[in-house]
């Protein structure tokens, strides 16, 4: 069942779902985000891969408008060893080439040490990656 959470003007940010098939959660962000929803979003999905007992996690933010590099030293130092210890492990983060979101996520992969994560421009690249992690943790 897909999860969706919406800003204070009423619009999809993200939606999040446990893919069983795959046993990871797909998450998708969208449009400007603040860092409010940011830490919303991120607490939202590492819950959903607690209860569904996944540790990979699909992260596309392809959609998003603009950079998030407001929220992270947020991300880096206090949410990813908050998702380690809640059993996030791998991480497969799909951006856009070029683009602020994708400035913002080389920025996050350099600097995160918390748990394994890669960058792909493409979803089935990611999916690829991904599906090697999940399925090795079965």
């Amino acid at each position: 069942m897909k999860k969706e959470l919406k800003n204070a003007f009423g619009r999809v940010f993200l939606t999040i779902e446990a893919d069983t098939r795959n046993r990871w959660v797909h998450v998708n962000w969208m449009g400007y985000l603040t860092a409010d929803n940011i830490k919303t979003g991120a607490g939202a999905y590492i819950e959903v891969m607690q209860q569904a007992e996944f540790n990979c996690v699909l992260n596309d933010t392809r959609l998003i408008l603009g950079t998030w590099d407001h929220s992270l030293d947020w991300v880096i130092y206090e949410w990813a060893p908050k998702a380690a210890a809640a059993g996030l492990k791998h991480f497969a983060m799909i951006t856009t080439p070029e683009s602020f979101g994708d400035s913002s996520a080389a920025k996050f992969h350099k600097e995160l040490k918390a748990f394994e994560a890669a960058l792909f421009d493409n979803r089935p690249e990611a999916e690829t990656w991904l599906k090697g992690k999940a399925l090795s943790n079965k």
